[in-house]
């Protein structure tokens, strides 16, 4: 039955995995980074690498290897990545920077200020281009060592 499985569905098994080992990866990252290790970096998103690059990018490479990249579903899905990547360095990029400062200027109110207490902003939310990079090309890795395993 795993036979069956695997190459008919190769897009959807490279995208689940490498979206699951590019969210395994992000504690050990970090790790090494700021010598800390933070296993809830494991369900977040943002950080390195980026899973939504690594996940789009293997559906992407899966589809092209398995199907060509002439097909209607090849192109749809470059899209997407396309889409998905530049939205993790853009606007949700952006969007983590600005929690982040308004995180700082909360922490700097007056406590009796009405929202002093407020609970702080997820700032972790973008990628760097550097971190949407290391996603794809953990996505395309992942499509090409699955395929190759078939």
């Amino acid at each position: 039955m795993t036979a069956a499985i695997g190459p008919s569905n190769l897009p959807l098994l490279s995208a689940l995995l490498a979206c699951a080992v590019a969210q395994f990866l992000k504690p050990f990252i970090t790790w090494l980074k700021d010598d800390k290790f933070d296993s809830r970096r494991m369900l977040g998103s943002g950080g390195m690498p980026s899973s939504h690059s690594a996940t789009v990018m293997a559906l992407a490479t899966a589809i092209g290897l398995q199907e060509g990249a002439g097909g209607s579903s090849f192109a749809i899905s470059a899209v997407l990545a396309c889409v998905v990547m530049y939205d993790a360095t853009g606007i949700r990029l952006h969007a983590g920077r600005q929690a982040e400062l308004l995180n700082q200027i909360v922490c700097e109110l007056p406590p009796e200020h009405p929202v002093a207490n407020i609970r702080p902003l997820r700032d972790s939310l973008g990628h760097t281009p550097l971190q949407v990079v290391a996603g794809a090309l953990l996505g395309c890795l992942v499509a090409i060592l699955l395929r190759s395993s078939t």
